[in-house]
């Protein structure tokens, strides 16, 4: 699916969410299977054309909150929206990365300078595995190493975005959350399944701006969210 730009906007936008289809969306084992069905219907008679919903907070392109992980956590409706309003973001090129292959700190060596300069906040790392997107490859993805998470919260990233399922090692046998517990533990935020990172690199963009905003769901671990990112000035 292209990304969603406006050629007649005056800002274009390039949206970084996977649309939510039932029976086209990965899951976390135990977690639940999106699905969208009309309760009310306009072609049956009925006033108006509304739909029931079943999700998770982690569905699709989705925000963890601390909460996800710590009882003491801060719970998604707590967030500081300053951090994912309108927030200055650096794109890290990591599609030559091969299936779980682990992310090392030298990988994201040029990333992280030119995150100090502009003094951002947001790091989203582009492994280019949202091609594989509602398949069994999706779950292979590569995925960060536990002490260049440490060192990236030390460079002062907030907030860690990626376009796969989670930025920790994924097997059909088990699920790692290394990287989870040192993100969230530290109060920072995770957005998993991004889509349409490498677009932003190929169109050479240095001052990107994202948008990665919640649900204000009170008292929950996460959210799905509608992320989207442009061409920011500085």
């Amino acid at each position: 699916m292209a990304p969603n730009t406006s050629p007649t906007s005056a800002r274009e936008v390039v949206d970084l969410t996977h649309p939510l289809i039932p029976g086209e969306v990965p899951a976390c084992a135990g977690h639940p299977c999106y699905d969208a069905s009309l309760g009310f219907s306009l072609a049956k008679g009925d006033f108006a054309n509304v739909h029931t919903l079943t999700l998770g907070t982690h569905t699709g392109t989705h925000i963890d909150a601390p909460y996800h992980f710590f009882l003491d956590g801060t719970t998604v409706d707590c967030l500081d929206l300053s951090l994912l309003s309108a927030a200055p973001a650096v794109v890290a090129d990591l599609r030559h990365k091969e299936a779980h292959e682990r992310i090392m700190w030298d990988d994201l060596a040029s990333a992280v300078e030119e995150l100090k300069r502009r003094r951002a906040r947001v790091l989203l790392l582009c492994t280019g595995w949202s091609r594989f997107w509602s398949t069994p490859e999706y779950c292979t993805h590569p995925y960060l190493d536990g002490d260049a998470a440490r060192s990236l919260l030390s460079a002062g990233v907030r907030v860690l975005g990626m376009d796969a399922l989670s930025p920790d090692k994924v097997t059909p046998a088990e699920e790692y959350a290394e990287v989870h517990r040192i993100i969230l533990g530290s109060g920072g935020i995770i957005v998993e399944n991004l889509t349409h990172l490498g677009e932003l690199v190929n169109r050479g963009w240095t001052h990107v701006a994202v948008s990665l905003l919640p649900l204000n769901l009170g008292g929950c671990d996460g959210s799905p969210i509608r992320a989207v990112a442009w061409a920011g000035t500085e």
